[in-house]
């Protein structure tokens, strides 16, 4: 019998994405406000902590619209085409060649090691994906550098963004048996969006246990105490169980304590 499933974020969780995903943010929120403003990884984070701009594009759009209207234009006034800033985002972070990347994707840190899937899965325990990224920028890194092979996945083509637990309960389904439902679910992230997802996962399927696990991201763990303290109380407040410094914490032997 196997005794949980662990569905995972991907970015801040299992690659770092502070000098990719959100460097991306910051050029591309620069690039549409003329160079007057680059939003610093606390401005990311504090629109981040409002749970409900999980995907990058929607976010560097609204940091712009905030800072035009700050310059007292309203949005209808602002010129600004969304297929262009999506364009621009992914030439920063992928490239500007489509079959060849060389964009901020190709630095990304890992933050586990192929060895920590292995154990769960030798610890009778389910694992799988849910994440905002695009599918074959998650797969870059999850078969490209953890070599995972087959693996469960919901990305941003295949599901509504989270906080809309849909990718959740699909990952679930795809994983989970007959003979084993319905198991302990936990769902590990490092934003509030993530967190939230749990929370109303919780509210639907009712009949199942829900563990939100925080990890804090690497900018997160280098900041100062109070900023490290205010980013995991946000993600207690949105619905986290436990807070981690990160992934590898989470053993098989803290999953079995936290369903127990």
């Amino acid at each position: 019998m196997k005794t949980a499933i662990v569905v995972f974020d991907i970015d801040g969780v299992i690659r770092d994405v502070g000098g990719s995903y959100r460097r991306a943010i910051a050029d591309t929120v620069e690039h549409f406000t003329g160079g007057a403003y680059r939003p610093t990884l606390i401005d990311i984070d504090h629109l981040k902590s409002e749970g409900i701009w999980n995907n990058d594009w929607e976010a560097s759009q609204e940091l712009v619209y905030r800072y035009w209207e700050d310059q007292g234009q309203t949005r209808t006034e602002v010129s600004l085409n969304y297929q262009d800033l999506i364009d621009f985002f992914q030439s920063r972070y992928r490239g500007l060649d489509p079959n060849q990347w060389t964009g901020y994707i190709t630095s990304e840190p890992l933050l586990c090691t192929p060895n920590y899937f292995k154990n769960l899965t030798k610890n009778q325990i389910l694992w799988g994906f849910f994440s905002g990224a695009m599918r074959d920028e998650a797969l870059y890194v999850l078969q490209g550098k953890l070599n995972l092979g087959s693996l469960v996945l919901r990305a941003m083509e295949d599901v509504p963004g989270k906080p809309d637990p849909t990718g959740l309960f699909e990952v679930i389904a795809e994983l989970e048996t007959e003979e084993n439902q319905p198991i302990p679910v936990l769902y590990v992230g490092d934003t509030v969006a993530d967190l939230y997802t749990v929370t109303k996962a919780q509210q639907l399927q009712s009949d199942r246990l829900w563990v939100g696990v925080g990890v804090l991201p690497p900018h997160i763990q280098q900041a100062d105490l109070e900023r490290r303290q205010a980013y995991q109380q946000n993600l207690k407040n949105a619905g986290a169980t436990i807070v981690l410094n990160q992934l590898e914490e989470l053993t098989p032997q803290k999953i079995k304590e936290l369903i127990s």
